[in-house]
């Protein structure tokens, strides 16, 4: 047993995750398991064109077919509803469930068909005719800066949504001072996490009780709140369904268009209703599209490869509406040095529209393709001094006494201990052995690579980038609520108010109230109310759960604890002090007589005579869990952005045919410190799904557009997701450096193997080629671009041996 379990009786021990019981049996209850006593279905018409200006919507002949109830449009819902939110300061870029006036990217949603079945809503839509009139439209970021570039939102003013500049530290000096310096570009792809479940959602609409009832399959804070506000109705009109399970999200699951589309048509109509996304309305429009980015580094260093300063400026192509998109060049300030003591950086994050998909939150919400650029940056730098990666790694990170360390832009990173994760590592790998078969496949003819990178993961879920970003929002609260009822028979039932991804969270809940009830976690119920009956949340974002849940459960188990250590005391005639609570009874610290759980319960419930002065009779506690550290507004362009930051390494050893140019990652190795786990068995799956996630993001997965603003990667015959063929083999070897901001030492994990898998392929890989002196700055980096920069490299070779 490790010194980290034997802390603990349940927490960090070798447990099922009790929710995949029901999952592996087919017992889930998904959005597509609604079914309503006379539901109707919802079909989307989308834009053929990037840019147009809606002349008419004749939907006469869809509406005269059996079966058809309704086609609704932009300018209807409209002016019934209220436009949807906006994170930043810009009012005129306006935003409704369906196109209002104009189109803004192919594949927008111009109009809803409801039906009898989602086949005939199908049908139906084909029946629907638009006359559009074709606008000039733009497809990339930097034509987007162009104030010639044709507008998206013309009332805006320009396609520009974002442009801050931050400097912390004396960058100039420092680059003036450097002996060294170097610039490059990369490019990160547009991707997305494209889980098996469609956005989903069914919307009913009770006009004697005026509450309108929402199953979906979400991930997202204030999701009621934006409901009621877009509707025109008050929030305790709306009642969430936290009971559904939903298939897959890490971020994309938000649907604020969908169901205030399905609810409105509810409402219409007088009966539920249904939307439950095909993959083509997912892909092309249904909000699921991630970061799409170009990075500009400048790095000074010395000749020992010790990096002083970094400027970057990232440009983000946001897509047709602002969204949560330019958020996510927010949260990577948190860690903008990722774990090198890099004394100051100007950092430049510019978001712009253009006619493409809408992006939204995506895992990491923009950290891991920051990481894929710092990452970059170090082998750069060991590369220009002559030092192998690893070391130039060692020689940069932070130290593990330097700790908590305070980065240029305002946060304080809370604990780690780089040096020995790498260690760890290297003894498993047995690295001189790695290198030797490196080069072996190389001496057989094969391209062979080593990648690595060393890259934090911020969590516990702040909001703090957004006031950053946005000078209006002034919020610094981000909390997580939990409650603990234990009935009169002394039955324990947990309340955690959010949905569940797939995180486990009822495996977290009842491991923190078991470990500090000291009961067997399997006895606790775990139950997710109605948002009317909720407590505040802030859902599973920025790997925030563990330790915003996690909190919450301890310290209200802890209060529950406190309140039986009272009666038992009380009624054993004890000072507090004198008696101790052990194994779910109360008794003397000397030993000696004893009252059990069953007791304690029947004193709470039945016998107030016997319960101490001011104590309220029945077992519940509540306690609303607010981020450690996130109290404070920014100030000159400096937050403390989250409290806890993970840490992984990764090895990879990549082989290729120079000719094919197919890669195979013949090794993968990670580090993993995200302090104490919980369940070693949720961290696992973490790590495996994020590197799998990572693995696309770096070879395969990416929505590309041609020059006529069409997406052609529409489905998943063109949009290539990675299988059991390509996800290698992963070692996981962990490492404990404890949190001193949470309870039991716990760090996010949630987004971990994401973080930093793109950037090691990508270094193995750009390793493989080094020979033919070609590198490869773009992200997904595909077969075909391999074999072809191999082939030109071979000829310009042999040019030059001829000549």
């Amino acid at each position: 047993m490790s010194a980290e379990a034997a802390r603990f009786r349940f927490v960090s021990a070798n447990r099922r995750v009790r929710e995949d019981r029901r999952f592996v049996a087919g017992h889930g209850r998904y959005v597509a398991d609604i079914a309503l006593e006379g539901m109707l279905h919802v079909a989307i018409l989308g834009a053929q064109h990037p840019a147009a200006r809606i002349l008419s919507i004749d939907p006469s002949a869809a509406l005269a077919m059996p079966g058809v109830h309704y086609v609704l449009t932009g300018e209807e819902l409209a002016g019934a509803t209220d436009q949807l939110m906006n994170g930043l300061d810009t009012p005129n870029v306006r935003r409704f469930p369906l196109a209002l006036g104009q189109t803004r990217y192919a594949g927008e949603w111009v109009a809803a068909v409801v039906a009898d079945t989602r086949a005939l809503a199908e049908d139906a839509c084909e029946k629907v005719k638009v006359s559009y009139e074709r606008l000039p439209y733009l497809t990339q970021a930097e034509e987007a800066l162009d104030p010639s570039s044709p507008p998206v939102h013309p009332a805006h003013g320009s396609n520009v949504l974002l442009d801050k500049q931050f400097v912390w530290g004396e960058v100039d000096r420092h680059f003036a001072e450097s002996p060294r310096q170097l610039s490059f570009r990369v490019t990160w792809g547009r991707n997305s996490t494209v889980p098996i479940e469609t956005f989903g959602v069914v919307a009913s609409w009770d006009p004697w009780s005026e509450m309108l009832d929402v199953w979906a399959s979400i991930q997202m804070p204030k999701y009621p709140d934006q409901i009621a506000r877009a509707l025109r109705i008050p929030a305790n009109n709306v009642r969430v369904h936290h009971d559904v399970d939903v298939g897959g999200s890490y971020g994309v699951k938000r649907g604020i268009k969908h169901t205030v589309l399905a609810a409105h048509l509810a409402r219409r109509l007088g009966r539920p209703v249904r939307l439950l996304e095909d993959r083509l309305e997912n892909m092309r429009g249904g909000d699921a599209h991630g970061p799409e980015r170009i990075f500009d580094v400048d790095v000074a260093f010395d000749d020992a490869g010790i990096v002083r300063s970094m400027k970057m400026r990232a440009l983000d192509n946001a897509g047709a509406y602002a969204g949560r998109a330019p958020f996510q060049l927010g949260k990577p300030i948190g860690a903008i040095v990722g774990p090198y003591k890099i004394e100051s950086v100007a950092y430049r994050a510019q978001s712009v529209t253009t006619n493409k998909a809408v992006q939204e939150a995506v895992r990491g919400f923009g950290q891991s393709p920051t990481n894929y650029a710092i990452e970059t940056a170090l082998d750069k730098v060991g590369l220009a001094c002559g030092l192998d990666r690893i070391e130039v790694r060692r020689r940069n990170f932070i130290r593990k006494e330097e700790f908590p360390y305070l980065i240029p832009s305002g946060t304080r990173y809370d604990s780690g201990d780089y040096h020995t994760v790498v260690d760890k590592v290297l003894a498993h790998v047995d690295y001189p052995a790695l290198v030797a078969e490196r080069d072996r496949l190389r001496a057989e003819g094969m391209l062979a690579g080593i990648g690595i990178a060393a890259c934090l993961e911020p969590s516990g879920g702040n909001s703090a980038f957004e006031p950053l970003l946005n000078e209006k929002n002034e919020t610094t609260t981000w909390m997580e609520s939990v409650r603990i009822n234990v009935d009169g028979t002394g039955c324990v039932a947990v309340t955690i108010h959010t949905t569940s991804s797939g995180q486990g969270h009822e495996t977290l809940a009842a491991t923190v109230v078991a470990e500090v009830l000291e009961i067997d976690p399997d006895l606790i119920r775990i139950v997710r109310p109605d948002s009317l009956a909720c407590l505040p949340s802030n859902t599973p974002v920025g790997s925030r759960m563990a330790i915003m849940m996690g909190g919450a459960c301890f310290h209200a188990a802890q209060k529950l604890k406190a309140k039986l250590l009272r009666i038992g005391a009380h009624r054993l005639g004890l000072a507090p002090e004198a008696a101790r609570y052990q194994g779910g009874s109360v008794g003397a610290v000397s030993g000696g007589q004893a009252l059990d759980w069953a007791a304690l319960v029947n004193i709470a419930h039945r016998n107030f005579h016997l319960l101490p002065p001011d104590t309220e009779p029945g077992l519940e506690s509540t306690h609303v869990m607010q981020v450690p550290t996130g109290t404070s507004l920014p100030k000159d362009g400096r937050v403390q952005m989250y409290p806890c930051h993970s840490f992984e390494f990764h090895l990879v050893l990549v082989a290729l045919d120079p000719v094919l140019g197919k890669p195979e990652i013949r090794r993968y190795v990670i580090g993993h410190d995200c302090g104490t786990v919980i369940n070693p068995h949720i961290v696992k799956g973490m790590t495996l799904g994020g590197i799998a996630h990572g693995l696309g993001a770096a070879l395969l997965e990416e929505f590309v557009y041609d020059e006529e603003g069409q997406m052609l990667t529409q489905s998943f015959m063109d949009y290539l997701l990675p299988s059991s063929h390509e996800m290698p083999k992963v070692e996981i070897v962990h490492h404990c450096t404890p949190s001193p901001f949470t309870v039991f030492g716990q760090k996010g994990s949630g987004e971990s193997g994401y973080l930093g898998a793109p950037a090691a392929i990508s270094g193995a890989l750009n390793d493989a080629v080094a020979e033919f002196g070609i590198s490869f700055d773009k992200l997904p980096i595909r077969i075909s671009a391999i074999s072809d920069a191999v082939a030109a490299a071979r000829v310009r070779s042999s040019e030059e041996t001829t000549s």
